[in-house]
C-alpha cells in the first residue's frame, strides 16, 4: 500500500543564479507571511528512474500535460547503506501535481551498484505487484543530491524549500564509479509549495520575493548536464 498520497498541488519554482544561499534565506524569513523553519535543513538524496530510450525526460523537455517521474529518496549520506528508501511517484496534471510514496528495500549505494542489483532489490520491496511490474520496466539513470532548507506558514498553507549544492551522478547498468558528475555551485532553486485553492494568495506571496517564476527540473538538469 502507498505508504503516503498528497493532493494536488501547486509548485512555483525560482531559479536563482545572482544571489547567494544565505541571502536567499534571509529574504524568506523575512517575508511578511513570517515563515518558520518546522525543522533542521539536510541532505536530500535521489535515485532517478527512466526508461532505457528516457521516456521521461523527453515528456518533461516537450512539456507534455499528463506525465509522471518515478524516483528513490532518502536522506543523510550519500553512499553506504541506505536504511529508509522510499519510492516516489510524482505525478503532473498540467499545472499541479502530487506525489504518492511507497517503501523501498534497503540497498547500498557504492561501486557495486548495478542494474541487476536493482532489479534484486526490487524483488524483494514490499510494494504491489503492479507497482513492481511497472518498475521492472525502468533502470536508475541519474543520481542526485542537495541541501534542503524547509520554510512553512504556521497556518501551513504554503511551504518554501531552498535547495543549494546540486551534484548529479550518472549512472550505468555496470561499471558504476560515480566519477562522471557535475556540481552546480551557482544556482539556488526556491520552490512555494500550496494547495489548488490557494493560487491568487500565492501571487501575492510569490511577489515579495525579487526574482521570477522558472520552469526548472532537476532531473532535467542533471542528464543534460552528465549525458548530452
Amino acid at each position: 500500500m502507498a505508504i503516503q498520497t498528497r493532493d494536488y498541488r501547486y509548485e512555483r519554482k525560482f531559479l536563482v543564479d545572482q544571489l547567494d544561499v544565505q541571502h536567499v534565506r534571509g529574504l524568506v524569513e523575512l517575508h511578511p507571511a513570517m515563515f518558520y523553519e518546522p525543522y533542521p535543513p539536510r541532505y536530500v538524496n535521489n535515485l532517478y528512474l527512466d526508461t532505457e530510450l528516457l521516456d521521461n525526460y523527453q515528456e518533461n523537455v516537450s512539456g507534455v500535460g499528463e506525465r509522471h517521474k518515478a524516483r528513490i529518496r532518502w536522506y543523510g549520506d550519500l553512499f553506504g547503506r541506505i536504511e529508509r528508501p522510499v519510492l516516489e511517484f510524482k505525478v503532473r496534471s498540467g499545472l499541479v501535481g502530487a506525489k504518492i510514496s511507497y517503501p523501498f528495500a534497503p540497498f547500498v549505494l557504492d561501486e557495486h551498484f548495478t542494474h541487476r542489483y536493482y532489479l534484486d532489490t526490487l524483488r524483494i520491496a514490499n510494494m504491489p505487484d503492479h507497482v513492481k511490474q511497472h518498475l521492472r520496466g525502468l533502470q536508475v539513470v541519474l543520481c542526485n543530491r542537495y541541501y534542503r532548507w524547509y520554510y512553512a506558514t504556521r497556518d501551513g498553507h504554503f511551504r518554501v524549500t531552498v535547495d543549494t549544492g546540486m551534484a548529479f551522478y550518472q549512472v550505468r547498468k555496470v561499471a558504476n564509479h560515480f566519477r562522471h558528475q557535475y556540481v552546480d555551485y551557482r544556482n539556488v532553486v526556491v520552490e512555494l509549495k500550496y494547495g489548488k485553492s490557494l493560487d491568487v494568495e500565492a501571487e501575492r506571496v510569490s511577489r515579495v520575493f525579487p526574482f521570477s517564476v522558472t520552469k526548472n527540473s532537476k532531473y532535467v538538469t542533471g542528464i543534460e548536464q552528465v549525458y548530452l
